[in-house]
């Protein structure tokens, strides 16, 4: 990364654009713009540079955006914005362009997080130099993983989030019933996303045969933090409980003996509910291999922008 002209770092969502520039040692000029309101991602940098007026204009940068990247053309999953890497990188005049999944750069943040960036539910110490595993609920679910190597750490790029979602109990199981008559498929992220807490919840109210409003998933976490409504407090709790569910399998599938990171924004926002959910009963419930999973940390990250950070690793060329 060049020593004296600031990075462009930008982390995209199905909702929001998070820009900022990215120096030697810290993240400047961060600006968050509606994807809704720019007709590309394109014309969103553009604003975004043209607000903050940077002395030199930026040579480098690094994307993190919510969708596969298989080549050159990246279309996301949740929005309309598509683009050519290498186009892109000459409309914005850039000698170096990095685009990657958005929890590829959630993972490499968590080597990063300071302790105050993370708050730990449950388990031990992280055993030095194992795999880490990383998911993360918001507009979708993202999954990711870190392995250790001799010269840095490695980001697994997948699309875990998309798994098929498994029962734990009757109650979940009926939950997951009625949803496959509306989905066919129900993956992980129908359950466990903003519009998966809403499923969930107009799911246990239609079980129940209960009279609620229709919520948005931002109503139904005000509403279970409020305390005014049991099935926003059923939804929350089972959320928390199948979201424990798959870090458990994660933890289970690549050994993350280095723990398990939940990042997104949904888990914080939930606050003691989250912590106080059966998520880390359903990490550890695995049969014969409780054990095994007991002494996992598992943490919340509280940092507002990790992705920033994972982007830095990046343009530095900290992985492997």
């Amino acid at each position: 990364m060049d020593d004296r002209t600031p990075a462009l770092v930008a982390d995209l969502g199905a909702t929001n654009a998070r820009f900022a520039l990215c120096g030697d040692t810290v993240i400047d000029a961060p600006m968050v713009l509606r994807c809704a309101d720019y007709s590309d991602l394109l014309s969103a940098a553009t604003a975004y540079l043209g607000h903050i007026r940077p002395s030199r204009p930026p040579r480098e940068a690094a994307i993190a955006i919510a969708c596969p990247i298989t080549g050159d053309r990246v279309e996301m999953t949740n929005h309309a914005w598509s683009f050519s890497i290498a186009k892109l990188k000459g409309q914005l005049g850039l000698d170096r362009l990095e685009v990657v999944n958005d929890f590829t750069a959630q993972a490499l943040a968590v080597t990063r997080l300071a302790a105050e960036d993370r708050q730990q539910i449950g388990g031990g110490k992280p055993r030095a130099n194992s795999p880490i595993g990383v998911l993360g609920p918001g507009t979708g679910l993202g999954v990711s993983g870190l392995i250790p190597g001799r010269n840095g750490w490695t980001p697994l790029a997948g699309e875990g989030g998309h798994v098929t979602m498994c029962a734990a109990t009757d109650r979940e199981a009926e939950v997951l019933r009625r949803l496959r008559l509306r989905f066919t498929h129900v993956s992980a992220e129908r359950v466990l996303s903003g519009m998966g807490l809403a499923n969930l919840y107009e799911t246990l109210a239609a079980i129940d045969e209960a009279d609620v409003p229709t919520r948005e998933p931002r109503e139904v976490t005000e509403a279970a933090l409020a305390g005014a409504d049991p099935h926003a407090l059923e939804a929350v709790a089972m959320f928390g409980a199948m979201l424990g569910a798959i870090g458990g399998n994660l933890a289970l599938t690549l050994g993350a003996l280095g723990g398990v990171y939940v990042a997104g924004g949904i888990a914080p926002k939930l606050g003691a509910l989250f912590l106080d959910s059966p998520f880390r009963e359903h990490f550890e419930g695995k049969g014969r291999f409780r054990q095994y999973l007991a002494p996992i940390p598992t943490y919340v990250v509280t940092h507002p922008t990790p992705a920033f950070l994972g982007l830095r690793s990046i343009l530095e060329g900290a992985t492997e």
